[in-house]
């Protein structure tokens, strides 16, 4: 229990100390005219409350990765309160604020777009079909998701009345075909308070639930007790499994795609630290929460192993029989809303991302309906065909892509950070360690090249640091460094 406050504690100073000192490094300008102002559509470009803008960002990047993710990775052990703090404070935090504001400074650029700036013509066509890519496939994640808990909180076979699994999913997809057309302010800026509330609920529900229980959360109380307790620690090493896992509830590069949503809302830059850092610092809590709940439930990490292996390593099912058996049928029912509350807020947003990344590359207004809608059907189309695939397969994957693209965004603010003569080095540390978690990950996945672990870690290590020297070679720092929204790129 000690060693979970102390985590909590240390978020919250993460965000009041080196969040200010990131902002400082960046430099923000509250005098700047928004893209909300200077483009305002009525639809995309809209001038919202900043409460409003953080409950929307927070939800948008809250999906299933700080609680399934954080579940899954309990199965690790207190190492995994380790990897939430520093991942958040030093990597999350300072990825999510940082191309939050370069799509701020970009007129709400999507991130392929803000990357291409920075990173060439090639990275930028690059990564507009690999984001969309991830952004539909992270639709569908959304759709399975949430209809699996939907389905079990009415604990019922509810074949009668026709309402299963599928139906469910199809409920869920209705809402990310309104919520993807309609002006952001119509469905998501007067929803998501609600979603708000009821996942801080669910928060504050299991918080006090392992408070007033004095759960029993294993301490880190020396190096043997970072151990790793995964029941298969032999294929699923603390390095790089562990990272991949848990995801977003440390670092994701999914919340890139997410913050140009809230870029082009913002009334002033000097909103952008409570936003952006705010927002994922506050899913870090989440995340510990549930990392902590799920590692003292069962009694320690070692039942949580057997109990998840006994349900098919079902995270959902984790997730419900904690939620009712802390807070009783009706309060983990109101829980279990505000679980729900996460990833449909994400996937009704990915969506939406991607039809204004696909906008950005063809050049297409979103002012009238009928644009929105020739961009969203094939969206639309192919995220229905990846829910039909298992939801398990396609999380593997997510997980992947999800930090990867963390990657290459962490790349593109050093580069930006270092050709204005800021102290690029808030961005670059997680950059090399970001790369080398996600090379040795892929060489080594049974999904991926399937190399022994040591020789995955090796080529990864070399790798990311030949990237580093790339870098401090070939990016030169301006003699008079500006913050012109024209500023040319990196690496061409």
């Amino acid at each position: 229990m000690i060693t979970f406050l102390i985590c909590i504690v240390a978020l919250v100073a993460g965000y009041f100390t080196y969040g200010v000192f990131v902002e400082r490094v960046f430099g923000h300008d509250s005098s700047r005219k928004t893209p909300a102002f200077a483009k305002h559509d009525g639809v995309d470009y809209v001038p919202m409350a900043g409460w409003r803008i953080f409950m929307i960002q927070f939800l948008n990047i809250a999906g299933l990765g700080p609680i399934f993710g954080a579940v899954m990775g309990a199965m690790f052990g207190p190492a995994a309160f380790i990897w939430i703090v520093i991942g958040c404070i030093f990597a999350g935090a300072v990825h999510d604020y940082l191309s939050g504001m370069l799509s701020l400074r970009h007129d709400g650029a999507s991130i392929s777009e803000v990357i291409g700036i920075y990173l060439g013509r090639f990275a930028k066509q690059f990564m507009r079909i690999f984001s969309v890519l991830m952004l539909v496939l992270v639709g569908a994640v959304f759709v399975t998701g949430p209809a699996d808990i939907l389905n079990s909180i009415v604990n019922l076979n509810l074949d009668l009345f026709g309402l299963n699994i599928k139906t469910w999913g199809i409920f869920v997809f209705i809402y990310y075909i309104l919520a993807t057309i309609l002006p952001i302010d119509a469905i998501i800026g007067r929803l998501y308070p609600f979603f708000g509330a009821a996942l801080l609920f669910m928060a504050l529900g299991l918080l006090i639930a392992i408070v007033f229980k004095w759960a029993p959360i294993p301490e880190i109380s020396g190096f043997a007790s970072l151990a790793n307790a995964h029941p298969a620690a032999s294929t699923n090493p603390i390095f790089p499994a562990m990272f991949i896992t848990i995801a977003c509830g440390a670092i994701s590069g999914f919340h890139a795609t997410q913050s140009p949503l809230m870029a082009r809302c913002m009334k002033s830059e000097g909103i952008g630290r409570p936003i952006f850092y705010g927002s994922m610092i506050c899913e870090g809590i989440i995340a510990l929460i549930w990392a902590a709940a799920a590692m003292s439930f069962w009694g320690g990490v070692g039942s949580l192993n057997n109990e998840l292996a006994a349900h098919g390593n079902s995270a959902a099912w984790a997730v419900n029989t904690i939620c009712k058996g802390w807070l009783g049928v009706a309060g983990g029912i109101l829980a279990l809303i505000g679980i729900v509350a996460c990833p449909i807020t994400s996937g009704d947003t990915a969506f939406r991302s991607a039809r204004l990344t696909v906008a950005d590359l063809f050049k297409l207004e979103q002012k009238s309906i009928r644009s929105r809608m020739l961009i969203s059907i094939p969206l639309f189309i192919a995220g229905f065909v990846l829910t039909q695939l298992d939801f398990q397969k396609i999380w593997r994957y997510f997980g992947w892509a999800n930090q990867t693209l963390a990657v290459i965004t962490l790349w593109t603010v050093a580069v930006y950070l270092k050709l204005n003569g800021k102290n690029h080095w808030i961005a670059t540390v997680p950059a090399v360690f970001m790369t080398c978690v996600t090379s040795a990950f892929i060489l080594n996945a049974k999904f991926g090249f399937n190399l022994p672990a040591d020789i995955s870690n090796a080529i990864a290590v070399v790798l990311s640091f030949f990237l580093l020297i790339v870098f401090i070679l070939r990016v030169k720092a301006k003699s008079q460094p500006q913050e012109s929204d024209t500023i040319s790129p990196g690496l061409e």
